[in-house]
Formats: C-alpha cells, structure tokens, sequence
C-alpha cells in the first residue's frame, strides 16, 4: 500500500497538477495572474487524497442478466487509460470512487456511472472542481450509444435473448469448462453494409481505447475493411440460448494486381473476460481458413503485429506449415528454399518473410540443441538472416566509395565488426526465446 501512494504523489508532482490546473481555470475569461496559478497550485497540493489511480477505480462488467449487476466478481479493470484520462491515467476529485461501464454481454448496450463517498467540490467550498468522469468517457463513445440512467439501462436486458450475430457463420470452437460442461463458441464474418451491426460494432470497438495501446477507430464507411466477430453461445435461466461477444478482429482488404487483394489483419481485442481461453488462435485460424479458400488471395498480412500477436502469429502458421511436405523433417534440414515459400505461399498464403521465421522456428523444433555441430549450424543459419541488413549497408557504402563519394558520416553511423558481433548475439537470443515460446506451446 505504501508504494502505491508513493507512486501517486509522484505522479501528482510530476504531472497531473498541470491539467488539474487547467481544468479548475477553463471558466475563466482572462488568463490568471501567475500569482493566483501558484496560490491555486499550493491549494491543490492539499487535496493529493483526491487523486485516484484510473486504472483501480474503473470497473467492467459485460451483464447477462439484472443480477450480474451487484456480482463483484464480474469485475474487469482497464489495462491501460491515457487515451481517456490523459499521460497520468489518473482521476481528480474524489474519494471512494467507483467508475461504472457496463456494457450488456451480446448487444453491448453500454451504461456509465459514478459512485463516490465525498467530492472535492463540496469540501474545498466550490474553489476546486472535480473532474466530470462521465463527460470524459462519454467524449471517446460513439454519440447516444450509452445510458446514464440504470433503470433505462437495465431495460435493454429485457430484449437481450433476442439478440442474434450479425453476418454468416464461418466456425464454431468448444472447450471444457471449470465444471465439466462444454462452452461453445461461434465465429461469425460481418457485412459492413447492414446499418444495424455498424452501431453494433461502433460500441464493440470501444474496448480497444482501454485494452490495445495507441489504438484508434477505423473508418468504417471504408468497403475494404472485412469484420470477424466472436460470440458465446450459452443457455440463460430459462434454457433459453443467448450470445454474448467475446471479441472481434478486422482486416483490411488491400487490391492487388489485376483482380485480386491482400487481406491485411489490422486489430484483434478478445474481451478479459474471454481470455487464456484460446479465442485468439481460434480466431487467426478461422480467419486464414476464410481467405484460404479464396483463389483471388495473393497473400495475408498483419498490420504492426505487437509482439504478443506475433508469437501467436507464428504459433498458427507454424502448425499449418508442419503438415506441408515441404517442411518435413528430412527437407527442413536442408536448408531453406524456394519450394517452402512457394508452398506456403499456394497452400496456406503465407508471404516470403513469415515463410521464412517459420522455417527457423520449425528448424529449431527438429534441431538437437545437445548436438553442438547441429546446434551450431542452426545458429548460423538464423544469425545470415539477421546480418544481412548490415552487410548490404556495408556492401552500398563501398559502393559508393568506388565512384568517389564521401561516406564518413554514414560510416561512423554503423558499428564496427566487434560491436556487430555483440549485437548480433544480443538479436539471435531474443530471436531464439521467442521460438522457444512458441515451440512449448507447439508441442503441448
């Protein structure tokens, strides 16, 4: 406990005053004097007990049903909350404070409510203004897609068993619950042109401000973007089978010469509530399937994969790309080559580059880390690939060299033979954990 209030005044020196300050003086006409910012700056420096951390006092809940509403354990937090409540991610004015978003589990009807023990407002004598938590979130939501009243709210529950997916199913993927019991859920593809999953999907995509760093809204008056929706298909009090969203990606369908495109995987967000679950390779996977089965597909892309997506990433091609015949053991060994991509490329429309971490990552599978020729070999082969940047920086500065051009600076921009060879270890290790990642999950 006593860290995290060290870590709050930090931030409030640090930081927060500033927009505190700011907001306590967006009434006024005038600028103030700077004698009165300093007067008000000490007079917030008295209330460092109304500065909460965003990411603690905002609560989650996806509701099924009316009682979900006082179930606690429903409760997700933000993972991250400076593309609403600024750098700090912090909440000025007020103590015991509970920020309520909630969102009905299918339809995604979304609620927000404050809850609060005292107000900065009404201590300080309306000198200090607390900040409207309400108003902020509001500004990131599409326009009239939320309740601020929860008897309004809760009404929509009423109509929630009539709530079917939008679009064409493509998939479904069961898994064993805590219970025994088996949880089923459904893939769907969207059509962009049906208005009513438009509002659907502007509220969905709400999530990612709170989930997906430097995340945005994509354009969705934009025909080229292609949408995959997740849902659990459960039975409510009654028997009755409802769904509830549980995720959702979208790719974007770039046109490729002469009739034909190149899907692009743009944003993934499976709901916490939904995660450690195996949605998300569920998910890639119905996805390639979906495009696999087109001819006009050159190949599939992703758009600044984070690391967590590439692992996963490399985790469902490298599992496709192990039934290939190109990539049996005797062939892999061999070296990479042109039939591997090309394979790929046909089968499983994988481009050149992730053809390429996939043959690593599956030459490392069928690699005996304890046979130090064999080991060594394999290091090699994946230390080419990560100097050959380096050497081509090399080979165009001579280049430039022999018709007589000046390459000091660029020279002196480059490490020497000694501090690449640091480097490149430093590379080939994190390159290598991360297969390692992958392969223990390859060969659970």
């Amino acid at each position: 406990m006593k860290k995290r209030v060290t870590r709050k005044r930090l931030l409030f020196r640090r930081y927060s005053y500033q927009h505190i300050l700011r907001r306590n003086f967006r009434l006024c006409k005038r600028r103030p004097p700077r004698s009165v910012k300093k007067a008000r700056m000490a007079q917030i420096q008295e209330y460092q007990e109304y500065l909460l951390d965003a990411l603690e006092v905002v609560d989650f809940k996806l509701i099924r049903d009316k009682a979900d509403i006082n179930n606690d354990d429903l409760i997700f937090h933000p993972v991250m909350a400076h593309q609403i409540f600024g750098e700090t991610e912090t909440i000025f004015g007020y103590q015991d404070l509970h920020v309520r978003v909630f969102y009905t589990a299918g339809p995604l009807h979304i609620y927000l409510g404050v809850e609060y023990g005292t107000r900065v407002n009404e201590v300080s004598a309306g000198e200090m203004n607390a900040d409207d938590v309400v108003g902020t979130i509001a500004h990131s939501l599409p326009d009239g897609c939320y309740f601020i009243n929860l008897d309004e709210f809760l009404k929509t529950l009423d109509k929630a068993d009539k709530f079917q997916p939008f679009g064409e199913k493509i998939g479904e993927y069961t898994r064993p619950s805590d219970d025994g019991s088996e949880r089923l859920f459904e893939f769907y593809q969207c059509d962009y042109k049906v208005p009513s999953f438009l509002k659907f999907f502007a509220r969905l995509q709400t999530f990612i401000l709170w989930f997906v760093d430097a995340a945005s809204y994509i354009d969705t008056d934009d025909a080229q973007w292609c949408y995959f929706v997740c849902y659990e298909k459960y039975k409510n009090g009654d028997g009755q089978y409802q769904y509830a969203t549980a995720g959702y990606t979208t790719v974007y369908e770039y046109y490729a010469y002469p009739q034909n495109k190149r899907p692009r995987i743009s944003q993934m967000m499976i709901l916490p509530p939904f995660q450690k679950l195996g949605l998300a390779t569920q998910l890639v996977e119905t996805i390639y399937k979906y495009y696999q089965s087109q001819k006009n597909v050159v190949d599939i892309t992703v758009e600044d994969p984070s690391e967590d997506f590439q692992r996963l990433r490399n985790f469902v091609d490298a599992r496709f790309c192990k039934e290939l015949k190109s990539f049996a053991r005797n062939e892999i060994v061999k070296g990479f080559s042109k039939e591997m991509v090309r394979e790929a490329r046909e089968t499983l429309k994988l481009n050149p580059r992730q053809v390429r971490k996939v043959y690593e990552l599956l030459r490392l599978y069928y690699t005996n880390v304890n046979d130090d020729k064999e080991y060594r070999s394999y290091r090699l082969e994946v230390k080419k690939r990560l100097n050959a940047v380096y050497y081509k920086q090399i080979k165009d500065l001579k280049k430039m060299e022999r018709h007589k051009m000046d390459t000091e600076m660029l020279r002196a921009r480059l490490p020497n033979m000694k501090q690449r060879m640091e480097q490149l270890q430093e590379e080939y290790a994190v390159v290598e954990e991360g297969y390692k990642n992958t392969l223990a999950k390859l060969k659970a």
